[in-house]
């Protein structure tokens, strides 16, 4: 079941579900966990692609690991809106990955994410180069899900 919007996402949650959020690059895979109130995104792991198999597998065994109820995945828009490559590549991820495993998914515009991360992670966090390349996946997983969060939040606002 892929879902189109947050608000279908958002019903198909049960009870204490997080949700996870990836950002698919060609090498690496940005993971990142919500918490179970869906309110709160945290950096988890980036796992290093080899075989859609085996990235599948990983991904399978986190999601039963954490009570993982849906995924957000980043969809690499151009600037200008449009679809390209990128987000035809990230598209084809979801539908192989609902191959193996059937569970919502929610793309959601990833837009400047890596650059607003990486902006952040020399300010605030004054990172070296390599320090920064070891983490800024996750952390861009985590902005990108951060986003839908709080979109679900406002959503579940009186």
């Amino acid at each position: 079941m892929t879902v189109m919007t947050i608000e279908e996402l958002d019903a198909s949650l049960k009870r204490n579900e997080r949700l996870l959020g990836l950002d698919l690059g060609t090498r690496t895979i940005g993971l990142a966990l919500s918490d179970v109130m869906c309110s709160v995104a945290t950096p988890l792991e980036t796992i290093s692609r080899t075989k859609f198999t085996a990235d599948a597998a990983r991904l399978v065994t986190v999601i039963e690991e954490h009570g993982v109820g849906g995924l957000v995945i980043g969809l690499p828009i151009s600037m200008d809106g449009t679809e390209g490559p990128r987000c035809q590549s990230t598209r084809q991820f979801a539908t192989n990955f609902l191959e193996k495993r059937e569970i919502p998914i929610l793309f959601w515009d990833e837009r400047l994410s890596t650059t607003a991360v990486e902006k952040m992670l020399i300010r605030e966090a004054d990172m070296t180069r390599k320090r920064r390349a070891q983490v800024i996946d996750r952390a861009a997983a985590a902005y990108i899900l951060q986003g839908a969060l709080d979109a679900l939040g406002h959503r579940r606002s009186p």
